[in-house]
């Protein structure tokens, strides 16, 4: 996960304050199979945004670490399955205040082709509590999804042909 952290003067009515700012670069799995999208459930331990949100599989990039490779590991932390598969989509930047934190987020949003199997959270006192796939039509309402989730659904409404299947 590569963080960057400063603090940030801000003015107060007795005076400048610091804020931790954090910056992190994420990658996050688009992965679709019979017309259900791959969630994951934030836990306690999530560092940017509220636990019991659905979430994209996915995270933070390790210094050194390429993006495909972030991904990859992060799937197989969250979601127990293999990554055969990706193609960058967009990117989105975020904002986000979480523990006295806060976050300055880019997240990379990948189409994802998975090898099939039902998804189990492997990781122990991660980010995730579970993993699930969700029908599509059960994923419309943004107030338990994370930003960058909600935006996933938005960008398969505009264009579901650009994603694949799992194998």
């Amino acid at each position: 996960m590569a963080l960057r952290c400063r603090l940030t003067p801000v003015q107060g009515g007795t005076g400048p304050v610091s804020i931790q700012v954090r910056t992190r670069i994420s990658a996050y799995a688009i992965a679709m199979e019979d017309d259900r999208l791959l969630l994951a459930r934030l836990s306690d331990a999530s560092p940017v945004f509220a636990p019991g949100l659905w979430h994209l599989p996915g995270g933070g990039i390790d210094p050194g670490e390429q993006p495909v490779e972030a991904l990859t590991r992060e799937l197989l932390e969250e979601t127990g399955l293999e990554l055969v598969g990706a193609r960058l989509l967009d990117a989105r930047t975020y904002s986000a205040q979480r523990n006295g934190i806060s976050w300055s987020l880019t997240a990379l949003f990948y189409a994802a082709s998975l090898r099939g199997g039902a998804p189990t959270v492997t990781e122990v006192d991660g980010s995730t509590e579970a993993a699930v796939w969700v029908p599509l039509r059960d994923v419309r309402d943004a107030a338990v999804l994370s930003p960058p989730a909600a935006d996933a659904v938005h960008m398969l409404d505009r264009s579901e042909a650009m994603f694949t299947t799992t194998c």
